[in-house]
This record gives C-alpha cells, structure tokens and sequence, in this order.
C-alpha cells in the first residue's frame, strides 16, 4: 500500500504540472476577487475603492431600494418561466431528434445557432421583430388584421415575457444538444423491452428515461440557472431595462451602481448577492455529482 501512493501521487505528473497556472489564476483571479468584492461591500466606497468600514449600511440600503427589489421579482418570474419553459421545449426537440429524422444534422445546427450569437445581437434581432411599428404587429396589420396587437416590450405588464422569449430562442438549442446526449446515452434494449411489455412511450420517457438521465438534468438546470442569475445583455440590447422599472434586473442594478452612479459599495454589495445566489445552486450540484459518487 505504501508503494503504491507514491506512483500515484506521480501518476500524469505532466498534466498536473500543466494545471498549475489554471489553479493559480482560480486562486488568485476568481477567488481572490471574489474575496476583494465581499470585503469592499461592507465600505462606503464611492468613485474609488476606499476602505471605510460601513458595517451592513451598504445591504440595508440595498433590500431599502424599491429599484432592487423589482429587480428580484423580475429576476424570479423570467428565472421560473426561462427554467420550466427551456427544460421543456429541449426535451421535446430531442426527443424528436433522437427519432432517427432525416436531415438530422441540419435541424440540428439551425435549432443550435442562436447560441453561436452573442446576447446584444439576439436582443437588438428579437427588439426589431416585437417592435409594433417594424415587427409582427406591423406585418399582421399589414395583411388586413387592423386590430392586431403584439408589443410585449412597450406594455409594463407583459414586457418581462418579450425578454423571455429572446432568451428561449437562444439557449434552447442548447438544452437541446444537452438532453440529445443523455437520450443517446440510454441503452436501446431498454426501449425494446418497453415496447414488448406494451409501455406508451410518453410513460417510458417519464418513468424510466428521464430518471436515467439524472446527471445530464442536473448539469443543465446548472448551466440554465447560473444564466439566468447573471442576464444582462438582453435586457439592454431590448428595453434598458424598461418601460419604466418593468425588465429591470440585478445584473443591471450592479452595473449601474458601479460604472453609472459611480457607487461601489452599493455595487459590490449588489453583486455579493448575486454571488450568494449563484453559490445556493452550485453547490448543491456539486454534493449530488461528485458527493453521490464517493459514496457510491
């Protein structure tokens, strides 16, 4: 046993030695900053970094603002609506594609390209395509529908959902690729042995594919949840986070204090939360994907 942890310590001796500068830069860069972050949220830093101890001012102030906490309330509705809407659709694009179709490649890379575009490309695109006056509105009215109505970004009640829909368009086709993976995954007797016990197939889905394809499911609630904590883009490039206060989100709240009211405390303590929120569900990832395996 004694022989045997010195070979593994030197065990890829030459990829480890190749990892050392990503773990420095995660040390140093990301985690030090992140650090940097936190403990300069507690200041009353204005213009420059300052070190003047505020104690929990910077977070009363932050929960105290009206503007902030519209933005937690938009941030839940798109964040709910964008996870179940996303996981749905994906799931039903693969397993329409794990069907064998013809031309499966080329659906494949149309239903895949919008995530090849940057956010503020898909959010000026799909701000041109719901403007009433150059969009769906106007090209409906034009073939004799006066009466049509279809501007979700100018109605403050609706123009959450406009958001919503630029979003789905680009990052369900990544949800898609995701479950495709996990659905070629599943072994094809499984399916044979369903289809000889006379199992419909939306019951095989429910009660034994998606089961299976825990690992992809939670992987990719990871990746849709730690983008919707962070939206931005979108939110500019269609409404600025208008009308009024109506698509106003955290990541637009920190931004602003920092670069735009050149606040950094209110900034920083702004974008603790954020990190705090991002923590709640990575975390939990991490225990259920690499926890479960050391027991197992």
């Amino acid at each position: 046993m004694a022989a045997s942890r010195p070979s593994s310590l030197f065990r890829n001796l030459s990829a480890k030695i190749a990892a050392i500068p990503m773990i420095i830069t995660v040390l140093c860069v990301f985690i030090g900053g992140s650090l940097w972050t936190i403990a300069y949220s507690f200041t009353g830093s204005r213009l420059l970094p300052k070190w003047k101890w505020k104690g929990l001012d910077q977070y009363e102030r932050l929960w105290d603002s009206k503007r902030w906490l519209i933005s937690i309330e938009n941030l839940f509705i798109y964040g709910i609506c964008m996870l179940i809407a996303s996981l749905v659709l994906g799931f039903v694009l693969a397993a329409l594609m794990d069907q064998k179709i013809r031309f499966e490649n080329t659906f494949r890379t149309i239903i895949l390209y919008p995530f090849a575009l940057s956010f503020i490309v898909t959010g000026l695109v799909w701000q041109w395509i719901l403007n009433p006056d150059l969009g769906v509105q106007h090209i409906v009215r034009g073939l004799g529908f006066e009466s049509f109505e279809f501007d979700p970004l100018y109605n403050p009640d609706i123009a959450i959902y406009g958001i919503l829909i630029a979003g789905l368009w680009q990052g369900t086709g990544l949800v898609m690729c995701l479950m495709l993976a996990g659905l070629r995954g599943i072994d094809e007797d499984i399916w044979k042995a369903s289809r000889v016990d006379g199992i419909p197939a939306w019951k095989t889905y429910i009660f034994i594919v998606i089961p299976m394809m825990k690992p992809v499911l939670i992987t990719t609630l990871v990746i849709i949840a730690t983008g919707i904590v962070r939206v931005y883009d979108l939110v500019v490039a269609q409404t600025g986070g208008g009308p009024g206060l109506a698509t106003e989100m955290p990541a637009k709240y920190v931004y602003d204090y920092l670069f735009g009211a050149q606040n950094l405390g209110q900034g920083f303590a702004a974008s603790t939360m954020m990190l705090l929120a991002v923590t709640i569900v990575i975390i939990p990832w991490a225990y259920l994907e690499f926890g479960g395996k050391k027991r197992g």
